[in-house]
């Protein structure tokens, strides 16, 4: 097994952060690059890196340096519409920490790398102070993200089930982390 740094994105590595979210939009989701959806996907270092509430995390294989994973949260609570109005009330901006973009290169699967990033990320908050709850949503035809997100969190709402017509078609969670 490979041996791998989780830490803070620097600079340096947005590029390669930047890929593996790139790939992932295009390979797992087969959505492309979407302006209104992926912003912080092209522009890392001001939805992430500047504010200082909001942080990337990456996993770098150190055998090679690349960007193996990246995981990322911010302190928007999700928008209504898309979200169902009551999530957006329930996890507000300013108090809810959301997990963003929890993605393993496909040859890296399989080793840990996202719940070491989610546990730095979880960590990130608590130290922050001025996070109430953690939200994320997830598409449940991604790689792993159903079976990770159920062992770490609670499904509040699966919109294949909960909302007249599908709505989205995602699933989403809240993470305990206090």
């Amino acid at each position: 097994m490979r041996d791998y740094t989780i830490r803070e994105a620097t600079a340096a590595d947005v590029d390669g952060a930047r890929v593996v979210m790139l790939d992932t939009v295009y390979r797992d989701f087969a959505t492309g690059y979407v302006p209104r959806w992926h912003a912080d996907i092209i522009d890392p270092v001001s939805f992430y890196l500047a504010p200082p509430r909001h942080t990337l995390l990456v996993a770098v294989d150190e055998r090679d340096g690349t960007v193996a994973a990246t995981a990322a949260l911010d302190a928007r609570g999700p928008a209504h519409p898309p979200n169902p109005r009551w999530l957006a009330e329930r996890f507000p901006s300013g108090e809810t920490a959301q997990l963003r973009r929890v993605y393993v290169r496909p040859e890296h699967r399989r080793r840990g790398l996202a719940r070491e990033l989610v546990a730095g990320l979880l960590e990130f908050a608590r130290a922050d102070g001025g996070y109430r709850s953690v939200y994320l949503h997830t598409y449940p035809h991604s790689p792993g993200a159903m079976g990770l997100w159920r062992a770490l969190g609670k499904v509040l709402c699966d919109e294949r089930e909960d909302v007249p017509g599908g709505g989205t078609g995602v699933v989403h969670f809240e993470i305990p982390f206090a």
